[in-house]
């Protein structure tokens, strides 16, 4: 019992001396020592270990006026990959990063998502890539995957834009691969990517509008999920009884109004083209066509009825979109932000991703990195 209990304090106290390397590194032993206030004589165990496992490294000596110059240590994360993959609808992308989510490298693939190939497509992609790294300690560590859809225990569970519930993706990669992977939500994975790597906010939600609407909800520095994994689904919430048929079965839902599909065919409807791009509607809003200028105020005006929802549920202190419409018109933010209550304008910050869809690949690496080093806390913000 007590041997038990000496591993179980040795092993929690390893995880904080690498939880601070990779947060606030480089350090010294015993700046290391001082911020978590145990032994030197512990640190020093601690580390040692962490040098054999090539976890961490020696990168020279700090400057101090007086006495011995005390040696920093810094995250090897250059000893490993990470694979990371926004599943989308007509597009894949895949991204290769080190073991904290830096030097990255983006492939895009361009084809539908369907059922019946989707897991011998993700195998040759990520095989294809695996085969062109260079050799590390530690190799590919971990798979992340975003996808357009409700996941719980590692399985999609609810999918409206692809056919791809309940379909075997993490097992079967794991069982060809030998390499953990991990499904999330993509709405989900672009806040914890904000979070992480941009803005460490307490309560933060992030609104992903694309073929689908969702949002990605922070509360007290952790990612809510909700009841097998469904909360966060903004785009099936009710803005109008009775109104579009939505494919979850209900009439009127937010995701009728807004996504992109959604925006795109009610332009279509006004000014009676019979196809239309997202740079088409930016380009007539920015010429003024009366059809643009009427859909974007749709648009706005929905969007705003949502945010407002979120606002009086969670109260957060932030909330981020994350839409090609904001980020090519970032002069409908205003109109947002005029649209909602004042009370609202006082108390949360409403801003534009800047990750924009890095977002879903930065947020997988997130999830990577956590699960296989099992530290919960990672803040590269400001880094």
């Amino acid at each position: 019992m007590v041997t038990g209990s000496k591993e179980l304090i040795r092993e929690m106290n390893r995880k904080l001396v690498l939880e601070t390397v990779i947060n606030d590194g480089p350090l010294s032993r015993a700046a290391i020592s001082k911020k978590l206030g145990l032994t030197k004589a512990t640190i020093s165990a601690i580390v040692q270990d962490l040098l054999d496992e090539q976890y961490i490294e020696e990168i020279g000596s700090d400057q101090t006026q007086y006495g011995r110059k005390p040696i920093l240590l810094s995250f090897c994360r250059q000893n490993g990959y990470l694979i990371t993959l926004d599943l989308g609808v007509e597009r894949t992308v895949l991204m290769i990063c080190d073991l904290l989510g830096q030097n990255c490298r983006l492939h895009q693939y361009n084809r539908m998502t369907e059922r019946e190939n989707t897991v011998d497509f993700l195998l040759q992609i990520i095989r294809d890539q695996i085969r062109l790294l260079p050799s590390t300690p530690f190799g590919v560590v971990g798979i992340g995957i975003g996808i357009h859809g409700t996941v719980f225990h590692n399985e999609i569970t609810f999918s409206p834009n692809y056919d791809l519930a309940r379909l075997p993706i993490a097992s079967e990669l794991e069982k060809e691969l030998q390499i953990p992977v991990w499904l999330e939500n993509e709405a989900n994975l672009s806040a914890l990517a904000e979070k992480t790597f941009v803005e460490n906010h307490k309560n933060l939600i992030h609104i992903s509008i694309h073929a689908g609407v969702g949002a990605g909800i922070i509360l007290e520095h952790h990612l809510y999920t909700g009841h097998a994994g469904t909360a966060g689904e903004f785009g099936h919430m009710i803005v109008q009884p009775g109104g579009r048929p939505c494919p979850c079965g209900n009439q009127g839902c937010l995701e009728q109004y807004i996504s992109e599909p959604a925006v795109l065919s009610r332009y279509q409807e006004l000014s009676g083209l019979a196809k239309s791009s997202i740079d088409d509607l930016v380009w007539r809003y920015n010429q003024k066509d009366s059809a643009a200028l009427t859909v974007m105020d749709e648009f706005t005006t929905y969007l705003a009825c949502g945010i407002n929802n979120l606002w009086n549920l969670f109260s957060p202190d932030c909330i981020i979109l994350n839409s090609q419409l904001t980020a090519y018109l970032p002069s409908l933010l205003p109109e947002i932000r005029e649209k909602l209550s004042s009370r609202f304008r006082s108390t949360c910050q409403l801003k534009i991703s800047t990750l924009q869809d890095t977002g879903v690949l930065l947020g997988a690496a997130r999830i990577c990195i956590g699960n296989y080093l099992g530290i919960e806390k990672l803040c590269f913000y400001g880094s």
